[in-house]
């Protein structure tokens, strides 16, 4: 009985085919599901044998406060966790940092040192749940972390599953959270993937975000061909860094954004697969079929919510779940209706999670594979974004690569042209927003608000800070963040010494500092 095949039905018992081989207009005659160039999905079944990571963004205030939010989603059936962290924390800023006051807990949670994270994943088996942390310049210091609270509690570190996002290079481009100048920040990205090759296998160790840049302005064409443009240059460095491209390419993926437009998304997703899978062999040749596979995460699109009949974004965020879906997304995170006017709350989240369990579980799509493919529409849609991402990104190439555009930026000015086109248009009537310049009602306007922070969270945090230096032993300390500044000056690994110094109690400002002592900062050029 247990070896006999499934059959998949409608719901008036009608069978659903696998999918048979045969030409769908991709070019490639013999092309189906969990095969090259992958367009179909990287899967031969898809999610008809796992359906995909639901996979929820979540962090506030104090570790304490987000560790609840944790549980409670891990209770409702999410399978994995995501991490807000918030803007000092993104910035390697302690929260007793001049330039923290006023942002610690706001738009994710504070995390100053190993005993946040402690807190952050009290009572939650990290051997056994697949994390994703979006962090970027100071990835490496929360990943050290995470590691060193999991060993901490007796697991074994090569069989932690989970993501950090460590993708600097968008954040010249779009998003602003960089630190370090752009040559010595692929370094600290190389030495991640080198660390985690040897002591965490499983883990992901960069995902490569067109999400931020999507948000910030950018076209379909664009967030695809920015962001594996960036890819490229993060394989390039690795390779050059020593790496064999096998070594750590099966371990990247990426994280893409979902708009409104239905089809131009379904078919953004399929061209990103096939796209990759043509680059990655053309560039760099690797042995291992998976080194050139695409997976990807998706979010829903922030920039789409409106803070105008805020209820109207659960319907916006249903269509967009549902796009990515159908353009075969290995994980999905669904943005709440109330973030247009604040932190999400419990409410909010929940129905946030139900829209993924409702169509993973009662509209019967994750029963057919790839079923848009064949649509002339959504096939032509592919091939359109394939080709014109491809122009972009050889242009791109002219400039000298990713590293060289973003120095000069020449992402920024597309961004910001793309950006402008959008305002406009939507300024002009010729783009709808139902609420927004399009059937408005001021008798829908809410007065609801969104979750707030506790301002007493910033003092809070000073005081565990302070208390924390004032137990710790100094001695240590010091040793620890002297040998993070050496390997950074003189070569070598900076992931080792920045585990040491986290194990040491260093908070991740003072990690940060001996850095800076060693890279020193930069700014990047408006693209204006």
């Amino acid at each position: 009985m247990g070896d006999e095949k499934k059959i998949f039905k409608t719901r008036a018992g009608i069978p659903i085919p696998d999918v048979p081989n045969q030409d769908y207009g991709l070019g490639e005659p013999d092309s189906e599901p969990g095969s090259p160039p992958y367009t179909r999905g990287i899967h031969k079944s898809m999610y008809r044998g796992k359906p995909w990571t639901m996979r929820q963004y979540a962090g506030f205030s104090s570790a304490k406060e987000t560790n609840k939010r944790f549980l409670t989603l891990l209770q409702k059936g999410q399978s994995g966790l995501s991490v807000a962290f918030d803007l000092p924390t993104q910035l390697g800023l302690d929260s007793d940092d001049e330039m923290s006051f006023g942002e610690v807990g706001k738009v994710g949670v504070a995390i100053d040192s190993i005993h946040d994270m402690r807190l952050l994943f009290d009572g939650i088996d990290m051997a056994s749940v697949s994390t994703s942390m979006t962090i970027n310049a100071p990835a490496s210091i929360l990943f050290a972390m995470y590691v060193a609270v999991a060993e901490e509690r007796g697991s074994d570190i090569t069989e932690l599953r989970g993501t950090i996002q460590n993708d600097i290079l968008k954040e010249y481009i779009a998003r602003g959270t960089y630190v370090f100048p752009p040559t010595e920040s692929l370094r600290l990205i190389t030495d991640v993937m080198h660390w985690c090759k040897e002591n965490t296998p499983r883990w992901n160790t960069i995902s490569i975000s067109g999400y931020h840049i999507r948000e910030a302005g950018a076209t379909a064409v664009e967030e695809l061909a920015f962001t594996l443009s960036n890819a490229l240059a993060y394989v390039q460095a690795a390779v050059d860094s020593g790496l064999d491209v096998d070594e750590f390419a099966p371990r990247l993926s990426f994280f893409f954004g979902c708009h409104n437009d239905f089809f131009e998304e379904v078919a953004k997703f399929r061209a990103a697969r096939k796209l990759w899978y043509h680059l990655m062999n053309e560039r760099f040749s690797p042995s291992n079929p998976k080194s050139s596979i695409l997976r990807f995460h998706t979010q829903t699109a922030g920039v789409t919510l409106t803070a105008q009949q805020p209820l109207n974004n659960i319907v916006r965020v249903s269509y967009q779940a549902l796009s990515s879906v159908l353009g075969g997304t290995q994980s999905l995170h669904t943005n709440s209706f109330d973030e247009a006017i604040g932190l999400p709350t419990d409410k909010s989240s929940t129905i946030a999670l139900r829209t993924q369990q409702i169509l993973a579980n009662e509209t019967g799509i994750a029963d057919v594979v790839d079923p848009l493919g064949g649509s002339w529409y959504v096939e032509g849609l592919t091939t359109n974004l394939f080709n014109q991402s491809k122009k972009l990104i050889e242009e791109i190439e002219r400039c000298g690569g990713a590293l060289s555009a973003i120095e000069s930026g020449f992402q920024q000015r597309h961004l910001h042209e793309s950006a402008w086109a959008e305002q406009v248009a939507q300024d002009k009537g010729e783009l709808l927003i139902v609420g927004v310049n399009h059937a408005l009602d001021s008798d829908a306007e809410s007065d609801m608000k969104g979750q707030t922070v506790d301002p007493s969270l910033g003092e809070a945090q000073c005081n565990l800070l302070s208390d924390i230096r004032a137990n710790r032993d100094a001695e240590s300390v010091t040793l620890a963040l002297v040998n993070v500044n050496n390997a950074a000056v003189n070569g070598g690994n900076t992931m080792q010494v920045i585990l040491d110094a986290v194990k040491a109690e260093c908070t991740i400002g003072e990690i940060m500092n001996a850095l800076k002592g060693a890279f020193g900062t930069w700014m990047a050029p408006s693209g204006v």
